[in-house]
């Protein structure tokens, strides 16, 4: 397997990447009118056929996603782009936005012509002041050259797109708390069903995808989803950004075929683990919210959702946080819990309640004050939030605290015992 394909960092090493004239030359909107000579089944039909699983967390096939929204017309249909990007340790779709916006916009035309949405938005995190700017300088040179607004490259189709800003609520990442927010409302995810599909956004027909998952979509039409099939592995096909932060040489995104051992990708790519492989402890492997791999388990497995699902953890948004000798489990920890208590919306009382419990906790144990059993009470508690909730929130806190007891539990005895950690 080659891990050298490149489809959305192609073009990012040229000058002025983000611009219009840039992008068209690099082959820029070229897929987009070759969409728009094909029937939207046909369409539908090569992402299907690519396997592209959601680039987001969820990891859902996209091309079932699209075929779920309704044939008929009689509702307005929507695309929603989620750029909201709040999991700790990801800032792979801040990158896309900064050098590729003209590559999102294509994707987003050929994927809103597919489902028939005449109108989409990209909802992007506030804090990404610089990025939305670009969004919008490259949405005004996309519609100055009639690739958006009413008949878009001479064709009858028909095609607005606007920027809504978000306000850093991490929550806001699930698609319907953040079709909440986008409607003007408290973003509170909402019970489901019904689902997106058939009632989205302002009671429409809606499809909500992250921004990578559609800025792949062009390389998708240019080659065919055959061909995007085999670039991978089997159930986890193409490329995927992996954003890897934590103890290692080069941290950064680095963009390689699904199915890569994590091994490779830490030592050929971000430069290897600082003082060398046998420094690491652990590795994050999907963002915050996915459980931490302890050593043993990283010298072997590989980055795809199946691989990364049996080992007990997930490949979410594909944020590797790596972690060396030096750094204390426990403390770690507990630092994502007090990230996960304050992102509670409180619409859940398992969630609203369970992650400040579970915050609570693991700040006792981290100041020396816990007891043994709060170990087995932590793992209790996690059990009475997970697959409680109307959103994966809940689950998403309890993840790092039940991973990190079943791979590091002697470190958690350890800070009960001796009222510290075991390491420094």
């Amino acid at each position: 397997m080659s891990s050298k394909v490149q489809i959305l960092f192609k073009n990012i090493h040229k000058e002025d990447s983000h611009t219009y004239k840039v992008a068209r030359d690099g082959g820029g909107y070229k897929q987009a009118e070759k969409a728009l000579t094909m029937s939207t089944e046909d369409v539908i039909d090569e992402v299907k056929r690519a396997g592209i699983r959601g680039r987001g967390g969820a990891g859902f096939p996209a091309g079932l996603k699209w075929s779920f929204i309704p044939k008929d017309n009689s509702r307005a249909k929507y695309l929603v782009c989620n750029a909201d990007e709040g999991e700790p340790g990801t800032c792979k779709d801040r990158d896309i936005i900064r050098y590729a916006p003209h590559l999102l916009i294509e994707g987003m035309i050929i994927a809103a012509f597919a489902v028939g949405a005449e109108r989409g938005y990209i909802y992007i995190r506030g804090e990404f002041v610089r990025e939305a700017e670009i969004l919008e300088q490259a949405i005004k040179e996309a519609k100055e050259n009639g690739f958006l607004g009413e008949k878009i490259n001479g064709s009858d189709v028909k095609f607005e797109l606007a920027i809504h800003r978000g306000a850093g609520a991490y929550v806001c990442g699930e698609e319907t708390g953040l079709l909440e927010s986008l409607e003007g409302k408290k973003g509170q995810p909402r019970v489901k069903p019904p689902f997106p599909a058939n009632i989205g956004l302002w009671g429409g027909p809606t499809v909500i995808n992250n921004v990578e998952t559609l800025a792949a979509v062009p390389s998708i039409i240019e080659n065919g989803g055959e061909w995007y099939s085999k670039l991978g592995v089997e159930k986890s096909s193409g490329t995927k950004l992996f954003s890897i932060s934590g103890h290692v040489n080069k941290p950064g995104n680095y963009e390689v075929e699904l199915g890569i051992p994590m091994k490779t990708l830490i030592e050929e790519y971000a430069g290897g683990v600082k003082g060398g492989w046998e420094n690491l402890k652990g590795v994050i492997p999907g963002g915050a919210s996915s459980a931490i791999l302890p050593k043993d388990v990283c010298e072997t497995i590989t980055m795809d959702y199946d691989a990364i699902a049996k080992a007990g953890s997930m490949l979410g948004s594909g944020a590797m946080i790596v972690l060396d000798n030096s750094v204390c489990i426990v403390k770690a920890i507990e630092r994502l819990s007090r990230f996960y208590r304050h992102e509670s919306c409180g619409q859940c009382t398992p969630c609203r309640e369970g992650t400040g419990w579970l915050s609570q906790i693991m700040t006792r144990i981290e100041a020396g004050k816990g007891v043994e059993d709060d170990i087995d009470l932590l793992l209790s508690i996690g059990n009475n939030i997970s697959g409680k909730t109307i959103c994966a929130l809940g689950d998403a806190a309890v993840g790092p605290v039940s991973g990190s007891i079943k791979a590091f539990r002697d470190e958690y005895i350890y800070h009960v015992e001796h009222g510290r950690c075991m390491v420094g």
